[in-house]
């Protein structure tokens, strides 16, 4: 496998390296664990000043969500979880205890210098310490204040708590993924990702930068962002919600069998799985000459797509034999030599050995304290003027406090000490 690529070994035009596309943003993430973290460092990976603020001593929970935990040069566990190093790069570090008056103070002088603040407290939390989005905007008129909460900021749910595996759940995500129930291991499966949780943070980055180019273009003055985690979930249904909206039909759970194509599955080769997707009548005729079965293309039972949907077991008592003949290199060289969408279904260490994954540098590394190196998947973001920059490791609880109070708000040390020494900072 080759190694990845530092970030200072890629590379790079002569001359300094252009500012990030949001390097004149500066951004307050006051939360925790993901959704919110996620697209704080989206805007951090664009080049914006991000300042963490985070609970003195304990720090955000998502800190000691492990294992795994970052492994140090001789093999011991770090107080590093990879939950936490995946959504904190490229940012500051501040303590403040938010429940104290002079904690309170400190993020009210802070959000006048700030363009944006990220924060994922349960509804009317911030309301008792004077960090809502009426009081703040008040101090600083232009400011972009994005609320993530489960349930958003109306609805009889808007109290409640809630995970990602909650919304998968209640969003109908599950009940769209896993095999049908008359399968063995059949019924609603969670995904193996904390997919809300994702497309909660990308939806809050878009509504956040444009928000930013309303203030900027258009109004001069900032707005509030209402964002839930359900309803995220719900809009990322997409076809499949509009589906059953159209229909009244709710889809089945099909495993990795498509509903809208054929074959388009998961097929068990002789040394494992890959994945096939044919998505035409071409790509069919060309998939059957690879298989050495040309004649499918013209039999009546699979010469469209809806006729091989009808009789898709039919097709794969052929198919599936012969896919078992082979290994899945054979496979997905012949199907992709012959332009018909194929891959491999990759573990997680045949992820990074991919020579694509490893062409289109998705990793990273960082200097790390505690370790020469430390890997991260990279923004999948490729910009021709101003590239992504990998400028800071995801912090250490505080790192940046006396360096940002003092640069930001001209606190010296003593006023530093004091702050320390009462447990506001």
């Amino acid at each position: 496998m080759t190694a990845p690529k530092n970030q200072d070994e890629t590379t790079a035009p002569a001359g300094p390296p252009a500012a990030g596309c949001l390097s004149h943003v500066r951004v307050l993430d006051l939360s925790r664990v993901f959704a919110g973290p996620w697209s704080g460092q989206m805007l951090a990976d664009l080049g914006a000043e991000v300042i963490k603020v985070e609970r003195p001593q304990t720090g955000d929970d998502s800190r000691r969500l492990g294992p795994p935990f970052l492994r140090d040069d001789d093999g011991a566990e770090t107080r590093d979880s990879g939950f936490f190093l995946s959504a904190n790069r490229n940012k500051k570090s501040v303590t403040v205890d938010i429940s104290q008056p002079a904690g309170q103070e400190v993020i009210r002088e802070l959000v006048k210098s700030c363009d944006i603040l990220i924060e994922n407290y349960k509804v009317g939390d911030l309301q008792r310490y004077g960090l809502d989005y009426p009081t703040l905007s008040a101090i600083n008129p232009r400011l972009i204040y994005c609320s993530i909460t489960g349930f958003g900021q109306t609805g009889p749910y808007r109290k409640l708590p809630g995970y990602d595996s909650i919304f998968q759940g209640m969003a109908g995500l599950m009940a769209i993924t896993g095999h049908p129930d008359e399968e063995p291991g059949g019924g609603p499966q969670k995904v193996g990702l904390i997919v809300s949780d994702l497309v909660t943070g990308m939806y809050a980055s878009i509504a956040m930068l444009a928000a930013l180019e309303h203030r900027d273009v258009v109004s001069g003055k900032g707005q509030f962002i209402d964002l839930a985690l359900l309803d995220s979930q719900v809009a990322s249904l997409s076809h499949s919600g509009v589906g059953y909206l159209v229909s009244g039909d709710p889809p089945k759970r099909r495993g990795t069998v498509a509903p809208t194509g054929s074959p388009s599955q998961m097929y068990q080769c002789a040394d494992g799985p890959l994945m096939l997707v044919v998505g035409n009548n071409p790509q069919f005729v060309r998939l059957s000459a690879t298989m050495g079965v040309p004649h499918l293309a013209t039999d009546e039972r699979f010469v469209t797509n809806q006729a091989r949907i009808r009789n898709r077991g039919a097709l794969n008592d052929i198919l599936i034999p012969i896919f078992a003949s082979r290994p899945k290199k054979y496979w997905i060289d012949a199907i992709g030599q012959a332009g018909v969408p194929c891959g491999p279904v990759n573990e997680m260490n045949e992820v990074f050995e991919d020579p694509q994954v490893i062409q289109r540098e998705m990793v990273v590394r960082m200097k790390h304290p505690q370790r020469g190196d430390m890997p991260l998947l990279a923004n999948p973001i490729k910009f021709s003027g101003t590239p992504v920059q990998y400028r800071l490791r995801p912090p250490d609880l505080g790192e940046h406090t006396d360096d940002v109070l003092g640069s930001l708000l001209g606190y010296d040390r003593e006023r530093l000490e004091a702050l320390r020494a009462a447990g506001a900072i």
